[in-house]
């Protein structure tokens, strides 16, 4: 019996439509400090130590929930692009899958490695956030220059 824990293709455009506005915000707010004020509340947390106060185990804290909504559907739109189904799925598109997925993870970690050795003090907090979605982004790139690479020649042997 073979499973495949793949989503149905339709999910992709889905996935485009969470993964690059996000992405774009993301970057846009992080570049230009923005943080629209109509997105400040208070919100439940765990683990809270205030800087100048008392630490928590569970509590409420103000927060502009901007960062966490981009960050929660690159996320999703990035799960959604790279683990839908191609319109022919084939045991080659699943090998170049693997390989992708695999490389994806190689870069990633050497990537960390090089900001272990290179990166110190609060900027390799910003290195551990990014982190967060390269091993995905890479993955995504890859995988759909594989791909598009395949169809060229493809094409070129027509």
């Amino acid at each position: 019996m073979k499973r495949t824990f793949l989503f149905p293709h339709r999910y992709k455009k889905v996935g485009w439509l969470f993964l690059l506005p996000s992405f774009m915000i993301g970057l846009f707010s992080l570049i230009l400090e923005w943080e629209p004020t109509w997105l400040d509340c208070s919100v439940p947390a765990i683990f809270i130590d205030e800087v100048f106060g008392q630490s928590e185990l569970i509590g409420v804290v103000k927060n502009n929930v901007l960062n966490e909504i981009c960050g929660i559907l690159i996320i999703v739109g990035g799960i959604l692009v790279a683990f839908s189904k191609e319109k022919v799925e084939d045991e080659f598109i699943a090998k170049l899958r693997l390989e992708s997925l695999v490389w994806a993870t190689y870069v990633n970690y050497a990537i960390l490695l090089l900001a272990m050795v290179l990166v110190y003090d609060f900027s390799f907090f910003w290195v551990m956030i990014f982190n967060m979605f390269t091993t995905l982004i890479i993955f995504i790139i890859r995988f759909n220059w594989m791909i598009a690479k395949l169809k060229k020649n493809l094409r070129n042997e027509e």
